[in-house]
């Protein structure tokens, strides 16, 4: 995890941000307000923010669903870059962090667009199924626990409409899937994670070195 791409020094991280962050006034609240937060590491970095409200934009999406919201960034960003009518569903376990998430998207103007699930993503995902919402959402962003991501991407891809993008967070893992020494349990469920993608001829597929690695996923009509 990291809340800033890797690999770039801070000279260069900045001058990246400097000529082409455009960041709203309620993002960089909540950015720094979560910065202080014993989890704050957990944030994603403000330029894979505005990389997800791009191809939110560039999708002309209106129905998009995110797993992992932690304090509401991704989300508010993605609500902010929706039309009026665009919706969020958001899946997230921990009421805490949604609280302030909540407060963020009541002062951005877009709680209406967000509407938030507090269970166990597979539960909602599996619910969604159920309701026949599959094929009806033009955008997902995975974001949750690590080992559940195969899972997460598999009924993903059955709610994605083909044509669909599916945004998966953390796959370069702060570096250590490559790094053959580390071995435990998380890493090595990235590693197979990231190894099955690259092998899936259901999408095309491109991993984007920003903040800690993000897998494009488009499903193919």
């Amino acid at each position: 995890m990291t809340t800033q791409t890797l690999g770039l020094e801070q000279n260069l991280y900045q001058y990246l941000l400097s000529v082409s962050l455009r960041e709203l006034e309620i993002l960089a609240q909540l950015r720094q307000e979560t910065a202080q937060h014993p989890l704050g590491r957990m944030q994603i970095a403000p330029e894979q923010g505005q990389f997800l409200a791009l191809l939110v934009q560039l999708l002309k999406a209106k129905k998009t669903l995110e797993l992992g919201v932690f304090t509401g960034y991704s989300s508010l960003a993605v609500a902010l870059a929706l039309p009026k009518e665009g919706k969020v569903v958001a899946c997230d376990v921990n009421e805490e962090f949604s609280a302030i998430a909540r407060r963020y998207w009541q002062q951005a103007g877009v709680a209406d667009k967000i509407h938030l699930h507090i269970a166990p993503a597979m539960e909602t995902l599996e619910q969604l199924l159920a309701a026949k919402q599959a094929e009806s959402f033009d955008f997902v962003f995975i974001d949750a626990d690590k080992s559940n991501y195969d899972a997460y991407y598999e009924r993903s891809l059955q709610l994605v409409r083909p044509g669909g993008l599916i945004a998966i967070d953390n796959v370069l893992w702060s570096g250590r899937v490559a790094n053959p020494q580390i071995q435990d349990n998380r890493t090595n469920k990235i590693r197979a994670f990231n190894h099955k993608l690259h092998q899936d001829e259901r999408v095309t597929l491109s991993l984007v070195p920003i903040a800690d690695g993000l897998t494009l996923a488009w499903k193919r009509p």
